[in-house]
């Protein structure tokens, strides 16, 4: 026998009662109004589809609605722990912020601040000079400009300076990074004139020389990003570049991606082209990233000669990709750290890359006391984040030998906070490296919780 829909109650009535109060107080009348009806076109569609379920009470009927009102307000964007060992985890945030950083970033969002006001004069000022002088000081470039990724620095430097011109790019440097980013896309994007040279392998100066022959905009040379061609390989340098396009007054513009201001090697990874490099080989417009190697925050980042500075301030793109207040000022932190020589210690990137294997070890050798369960075995951290691929760094992990592994990830996820770790090998393992150290009483806590479920 069917049910009779007649008998399911009226919104009005559902709203007269103390618990559809209790949703109004919570989640306001107008958001809870539409969730009670929701649920009732629900139900009356399940109710015709199959005749034979019973009316719900009133009360299930609001319960609904509520797990409605939750699921649609529910925060996506949450902090999790990284027990991973990828330490610019893409996918979890890439670099997490100094703690001065983060006191910054709080200060300015609880109140107004000069953004674009200069307080000597008592006028609008500009909100480019909140990092300018910083990374003019911290690089020797002439000038500088902050926008909100890499990816916008160099769509706007090709807009303002090469569009309808051609730009000479070697073929071995056309990538593609993760979420499709691709060098040929934005460059054609830009308006620019694509011009590769070269092979997929195998680059020459005289390839270069040849096509600038012809006149150009610029010459781009653009970081690998996240792969390596290994084998008969061959590319310019930077200083040949610039010596090849100087000559023939073409604008040498490197996309160097990572923004490393530290030398990598001191860590026991591979080079990694540096900022500072790049000015010393005469590079006129240089682009990298802030929460790469740099460890600040999302930022495209754009140093170089005055005049051609100015020339992409003032295209009408760079409105469109100006960085916000809260990327200015965690920007300006960040890069106070590396002139006051304290990066290593105060930026946490730094930290975890330069972390010893012994004290990582020693850490998870705690973590295993307190579980009183697992094994310490030796293992290896990426550094990530489109960073010196396939380097890594020597560390110990924490090792769990658990009954479904993928499931145990799952439930690691579904703590509070969420715990990220990996499957190696049939094990659970977690590493230290990327844990920051007030995080791991939570992460020891949601482990013991969920073993005690098995």
């Amino acid at each position: 026998m069917s049910a009779d829909l007649r008998a399911l109650p009226a919104v009005e009535a559902l709203l007269q009662t103390q618990q559809a109060a209790n949703l109004v107080a919570e989640y306001g009348r107008p958001l809870t109004l539409e969730a009670i009806r929701a649920e009732l076109t629900d139900l009356r569609r399940r109710l015709k589809e199959n005749g034979e379920l019973t009316i719900p009470e009133r009360g299930q009927i609001l319960d609904a609605a509520s797990d409605r009102l939750e699921s649609w307000l529910r925060t996506t964007l949450v902090p999790v722990i990284n027990a991973t060992g990828v330490v610019l985890h893409t996918n979890l945030g890439r670099a997490p912020l100094s703690r001065a950083a983060m006191n910054a970033a709080q200060s300015l969002t609880t109140g107004y601040c000069t953004l674009e006001y200069d307080l000597a004069k008592g006028v609008r000022g500009s909100r480019s000079v909140h990092a300018e002088e910083l990374l003019k000081h911290l690089t020797g470039a002439e000038a500088a400009l902050v926008v909100n990724n890499n990816a916008a620095a160099l769509l706007l430097c090709l807009s303002a300076l090469a569009r309808r011109q051609r730009v000479v790019i070697a073929r071995s440097q056309l990538v593609e990074i993760g979420g499709g980013f691709r060098v040929p896309d934005v460059m054609n994007q830009s308006g620019a004139k694509l011009v590769e040279v070269g092979t997929t392998n195998r680059v020459h100066r005289r390839d270069f020389e040849e096509a600038l022959n012809e006149p150009a905009a610029l010459v781009l040379r653009a970081h690998h990003s996240n792969f390596r061609i290994l084998g008969f390989t061959t590319e310019p340098s930077l200083e040949e570049l610039v010596e090849v396009a100087h000559a023939r007054g073409v604008i040498v513009l490197d996309d160097l991606g990572s923004g490393a201001l530290l030398n990598t090697e001191q860590y026991g990874l591979a080079h990694e082209p540096t900022v500072q490099e790049s000015m010393k080989a005469g590079a006129d417009l240089i682009c990298f990233s802030g929460d790469k190697l740099l460890g600040g925050p999302q930022a495209g980042i754009i140093i170089g000669k005055a005049d051609l500075v100015a020339k992409v301030k003032k295209h009408p793109l760079a409105r469109a990709v100006r960085a916000d207040k809260l990327a200015l000022g965690v920007l300006a932190v960040t890069l106070t750290h590396y002139l006051k020589n304290e990066a290593e210690r105060e930026i946490p990137i730094w930290r975890m890359i330069g972390t010893t294997p012994e004290q990582i070890e020693a850490r998870a050798q705690r973590w295993r006391a307190v579980l009183d369960l697992g094994e310490v075995i030796e293992a290896h951290s990426a550094v990530g984040g489109g960073s010196l691929p396939e380097e890594t760094l020597r560390t110990f992990v924490l090792a769990l030998n658990v009954p479904q592994p993928n499931k145990f990830l799952a439930r690691l996820r579904a703590a509070n906070p969420p715990v990220i770790a990996r499957v190696e090998n049939e094990l659970v393992v977690f590493d230290p490296r990327t844990v920051l150290p007030e995080e791991e009483g939570a992460l020891l806590v949601a482990v013991k919780n969920i073993l005690g479920k098995i």
